[in-house]
């Protein structure tokens, strides 16, 4: 079945007890027992599994076309548990421009584990596989990146690291694009994660995060293990806000995509912008792998004001429909300043900014970025 119809229907079914068709919210705690001691209705106690919890999961392993979903209970939740199941001296190669919370989870909850990491160019397979030593076990890609929008072969990172050693697990931060414009595991990536605080939660009102597998490996395991006994779930509320986002998930990815491709193309034309990063335009450098990799280019892309941090910033003040706030993939246009956000380690333009944009009428969105960029 296609996306559509799989997004509305997995993972649930009509509740046997009352006929439902809207998934049941099931805010228990703990589960009744057998008289011989038993859980025959395969749910204890909801921090191990929740009936809400199992549904999500579900869902999301089909959307992606994995075997099985782990959900958690926020984004930097999931690499926690990744790193986790990493063994002291491993080393994990991700790339230069991996999203912030990455390095800062790798650097300072992480800064004893004795975890060696490389951070390299990963448009550029070679620089990858020239990173590849005898001890990694981690390969971390982010496609598209967080925020200069670059572009990562899957299918050759894929490719490679299975080449070099079976002990090596790669895995894709896909939340930028969602299952609905791209299948990293389709692609030979052994396992995706989204942030589901993002787009597929959609309506910027829960916090979340998945990890799809494609198979049987060590790191899914010793993530199920974190989540279980280190405690780091969703509540029951948290996943049924964010399944009853999912439903809508197609429908609003593409018109995220439609409106972030108009307001590209006019931001590409005006005098006061400097550059502009979208995979959707031609002369992005990862398009052509976007385009073979992507059913569409997302509704993220950022741009850079003529001028300096300062200019950048004032643009940003003055817009009156873009809301200056984190996050993204919500109904609301966002903008921000990441350069500000990422600290003075940052490899983000000070005269970039980031946009998500929503699902307002891209027209009113063009009109506020040229009132805010004075023209």
């Amino acid at each position: 079945m296609k996306i559509e119809t799989r997004a509305v229907h997995a993972g649930r079914q009509i509740d046997a007890a009352t006929g439902a068709v809207a998934m049941p919210l099931h805010m228990s705690t703990t589960f009744e027992r057998s008289p011989e001691g038993e859980y025959p209705r395969g749910f204890s106690y909801s921090r191990d599994n929740n009936p809400t919890r199992a549904a999500l999961e579900r869902c999301l392993a089909d959307l992606e076309g994995g075997k099985e979903a782990l959900c958690f209970s926020s984004g930097l939740a999931v690499a926690t548990a990744l790193l986790q199941g990493l063994e002291p001296g491993d080393h994990i190669i991700a790339p230069d421009d991996v999203y912030w919370g990455l390095r800062r989870v790798i650097s300072e909850v992480f800064g004893k584990w004795n975890l060696e990491v490389t951070y390299v160019d990963m448009t550029e397979p070679h620089l990858v596989r020239a990173a590849i030593r005898p001890n990694t076990r981690l390969i971390w890609t982010e496609t598209p990146s967080n925020p200069l929008m670059q572009i990562t072969n899957l299918v050759a990172i894929g490719a490679l690291a299975r080449e070099a050693s079976s002990k090596i697990v790669t895995v894709c931060d896909g939340t930028f694009a969602t299952p609905v414009l791209q299948h990293p595991l389709d692609c030979g990536i052994d396992m995706v994660c989204h942030s589901t605080t993002k787009y597929i939660g959609g309506h910027s009102d829960v916090v979340g995060g998945v990890l799809i597998t494609r198979h049987d490996n060590y790191l899914f395991e010793r993530a199920r293990r974190s989540q279980r006994y280190g405690g780091s779930v969703p509540s029951p509320f948290d996943c049924w806000l964010t399944l009853r986002g999912v439903e809508t998930l197609p429908c609003r990815v593409r018109m995220h995509s439609e409106n972030a491709l108009r307001v590209a193309r006019h931001l590409k034309m005006h005098d006061r912008v400097e550059a502009v990063h979208y995979p959707g335009l031609p002369d992005h450098p990862g398009h052509e792998i976007a385009a073979r990799q992507m059913s569409g280019f997302g509704g993220m892309l950022s741009f850079q004001v003529q001028g300096s941090r300062e200019e950048a910033m004032s643009v940003a003040a003055r817009c009156r429909l873009f809301i200056r706030a984190t996050s993204l993939g919500g109904t609301h246009s966002l903008i921000e300043h990441r350069a500000s956000v990422e600290g003075p380690q940052t490899k983000t333009p000070p005269n970039l900014l980031r946009v998500s944009v929503g699902l307002e009428h891209p027209d009113d969105l063009i009109a506020d970025l040229d009132q805010a960029l004075g023209s």
